[in-house]
């Protein structure tokens, strides 16, 4: 596996160094700048960033045991950020003037949007037809839910798509007695790498674009789009040879 994302990794640096070959060429004077800068200087208040340090931690410990603790993410969360208040005693109003009120009220929407699919069982649907066109042949199969997935999974949430996929691909082994490891694969592979493709496929993506926005430089959705999307299409067909070679 390792060695598939070294090899998509390489590839995609390689591109995008051919996509923007002009724009990557500076000046003697500007590497200089960026040679001189001292990340140090940018630390303001060690203390809160300690403080800061040690919270983040807890919360990772949260995320991870909140199963065996019968907590919701969201919980740990925000009670990481309360927290976080608590110690800094800094004044929420400033804080919340710096918060990406953008880009939160965009997921609330596409979390709502997707969930509407999710529940008049249009997803649902999408992918039971998807898995039925293969016939039960387990490499087509493998293949349609790599790319199905991912190209599904460039514009709509992750989280109810995969959750939807799940139960369709226990049914598939249930049903057939072949072997289901190169599906979970596919699954795993296309919902990661199909967020790549465009802006609101994942949340990194959008976040990014929110604070490009507000630095002077606005990324488009289609702009994002038209060097991102071949990008991932390439990533899916690297894995489809790995699952060729490896699993089939």
């Amino acid at each position: 596996m390792q060695v598939r994302l070294v090899v998509i990794f390489a590839v995609t640096i390689f591109l995008l160094k051919i996509i923007y070959k002009d724009q990557l060429i500076t000046s003697g004077e500007n590497k200089a700048k960026i040679r001189s800068l001292n990340p140090v200087d940018a630390i303001k208040d060690t203390i809160i960033l300690k403080k800061s340090l040690s919270v983040i931690g807890l919360v990772i410990i949260g995320f991870v045991t909140r199963q065996y603790l019968g907590l919701e993410s969201a919980t740990v969360a925000l009670a990481g950020t309360a927290l976080l208040l608590l110690l800094t005693r800094e004044d929420p109003d400033e804080i919340l003037h710096t918060v990406e009120w953008t880009t939160l009220f965009f997921f609330i929407g596409l979390f709502i949007l997707v969930g509407g699919l999710e529940k008049v069982g249009i997803i649902e649907n999408m992918a039971r037809q998807a898995v039925a066109l293969t016939h039960g042949n387990l490499t087509a199969t493998t293949v349609l839910i790599l790319w199905f997935s991912a190209i599904a999974l460039a514009f709509v949430d992750n989280i109810p798509f995969v959750a939807t996929f799940i139960p369709l691909i226990k049914e598939i082994g249930a049903i057939s007695h072949m072997s289901i490891a190169p599906l979970w694969w596919a699954l795993s592979l296309g919902a990661c790498l199909g967020g790549n493709g465009t802006i609101v496929g994942a949340s990194a993506n959008v976040i990014v674009s929110g604070m490009s926005a507000r630095e002077g430089h606005p990324i488009t959705f289609l702009g994002y789009m038209k060097v991102a999307f071949p990008l991932m299409l390439v990533s899916i067909a690297i894995s489809t040879v790995y699952l060729l070679v490896f699993f089939l």
